[in-house]
C-alpha cells in the first residue's frame, strides 16, 4: 500500500493493459487506453453473477471498442454486459454507451442532464464553428490569429467519438437506491465538473464510485463553454463538495474514473476545496487591473498554457472568473474589440463601463 498527501492507495500500480484487479469483493477495476491526457479511464465491472454492470463506457474508436472486445472475452469470461451506469456525459465516459445498448442489448443507467447532454450533443454535428462559439472566444480574449484559424476549421463533434445514442433511458436520480454488484449504493449527484453527475455511494459498506467529481493527484476540470457561458461550475463544485465532505470518511474506498483508487476521501475533498478557494484567491489578486481571461492562465496555473490544452485552460479560466463575478469580488467590461476585460471590484475606476 502506498501513502500519498495523506491518502492511502491500496493498489499502487494499474491493472496491466486488458487485466482486471478485484479491487473490492465483486467489483472489478480495469483501465482503458485513452488517446489524449489524462491517458486513461478507469472502468469499473461490478459482478451480477449472470452477466455484469459495467461503470463508463470509453470512447467510440476503434482501439477503445478492440480493448472492449479483448475484455468481454477475457476479465469479463464472456458474461453479457446487462447494464452500463454512466457517472458524466464527457465523451471519455459516455462514448460507447450505445454500442453497450444497441449491439450489445445493455440498459443504460444515468441522470437525466447527463442522458439529455449526451445525446443532444451527438445529434449536434457542425462543420464550422457557430457565432456563439466565435463570439464565446473573442470575449474570453483569444488571440486575433488562433480565432480566424478556429474559424475556419471543423471542430470537436461529440459524434467523432461518441456512437449514436438509442432513445431510451432508466433515469438515476438523488438518494434512488440501486442493487449492483451484490450491494446496495445511494446515488449522490455533484454537479461542477459536470452537471448532474453521479456518484454510487455505499450503503452497507465502504466503497465510493466518484467518477470525475472526486480525483487523487489532479483537480477535476472546471470549465464553461458556449452552451452556457454564463454558468458557474466552480461555485457548484465547491458546493457539492462541500456536501459530500459531511458524508465522507478516511475509511471510503473511492474508485474515481482517472488515476488510483484511494481511501482518504474525507482529507481529498478537503484538499480540493481548499485548492480552488486558492487559486480564486490568486485569481483575484491578479485582477489588480483589467485582464483578459488568456491572460489568467500563469495566475491560475502558474505557467503559460497553449497548444491541445489551451481550450480547456481557457475554459476553465472563464469558470473561475465567472465565480468571481457571480460572487461580486470582481467586475467586467468589454473592450473595443469585443474582449471581456475583468478587475477586482475594489480596484476597479469609478469610470469602468460597468460589470456586464
Amino acid at each position: 500500500m502506498r501513502r500519498a498527501g495523506g491518502l492511502h492507495y491500496p493498489h499502487p500500480e494499474p491493472p496491466a493493459p486488458g487485466a482486471a484487479v478485484e479491487i473490492a469483493e465483486g467489483v472489478l477495476w480495469l483501465r482503458l487506453p485513452l488517446p489524449f491526457r489524462p491517458d486513461h479511464l478507469n472502468v469499473y465491472a461490478l459482478d451480477e453473477g449472470d452477466g455484469w454492470t459495467i461503470v463508463d463506457a470509453g470512447l467510440d474508436t476503434p482501439a477503445c471498442r478492440e480493448w472492449w472486445q479483448s475484455v468481454l472475452a477475457g476479465p469479463l469470461a464472456g458474461r453479457p454486459v446487462r447494464r452500463v451506469v454512466l457517472t458524466h456525459h464527457h465523451p471519455d465516459h459516455v462514448g460507447l454507451a450505445g454500442w453497450f445498448q444497441g449491439a450489445l442489448g445493455a440498459e443504460l443507467w444515468a441522470t437525466r442532464t447527463a442522458w439529455l447532454y449526451a445525446r443532444m450533443l451527438t445529434l449536434d454535428v457542425q462543420e464550422r464553428p457557430p457565432a456563439e462559439a466565435l463570439d464565446f472566444w473573442r470575449g474570453a480574449g483569444m488571440e486575433a490569429e488562433m480565432l480566424a484559424a478556429r474559424a475556419e476549421a471543423r471542430p470537436f463533434n461529440f459524434a467523432d467519438v461518441v456512437a449514436p445514442m438509442p432513445l431510451g433511458f432508466r433515469r438515476i436520480a438523488q438518494d434512488e437506491e440501486i442493487e449492483a454488484g451484490g450491494r446496495r449504493w445511494r446515488v449522490e449527484i455533484g454537479h461542477g465538473h459536470a452537471p448532474e453527475a453521479a456518484l454510487l455511494w455505499g450503503v452497507d459498506h465502504d466503497v465510493v464510485l466518484v467518477g470525475d467529481q472526486v480525483l487523487p493527484g489532479i483537480t477535476p476540470n472546471l470549465g464553461v463553454y458556449p452552451t452556457e457561458p454564463e454558468a458557474d461550475p466552480v461555485g457548484a463544485w465547491i458546493a457539492s463538495c462541500r456536501r459530500l465532505r459531511a458524508l465522507a470518511g478516511p475509511e471510503h474506498l473511492a474508485l474515481p474514473g482517472h488515476r488510483l483508487p484511494f481511501t482518504g476521501l474525507d482529507l481529498r475533498l478537503e484538499q480540493l476545496i481548499a485548492h480552488q478557494e486558492a487559486a480564486l484567491a490568486a485569481l483575484e489578486a491578479f485582477l489588480d487591473r483589467p485582464r483578459r481571461t488568456s491572460e489568467c492562465f500563469e495566475a491560475l496555473f502558474g505557467r503559460r498554457i497553449g497548444g491541445a490544452a489551451y481550450g480547456l485552460a481557457l475554459a476553465e479560466a472563464v469558470g473561475h472568473l465567472n465565480h468571481l463575478h457571480r460572487t461580486g469580488a470582481a467586475v467586467r467590461w468589454r473592450d473595443s474589440g469585443g474582449a471581456w476585460l475583468w478587475q477586482r471590484r475594489e480596484k476597479a475606476p469609478d469610470s469602468a463601463p460597468g460589470s456586464g
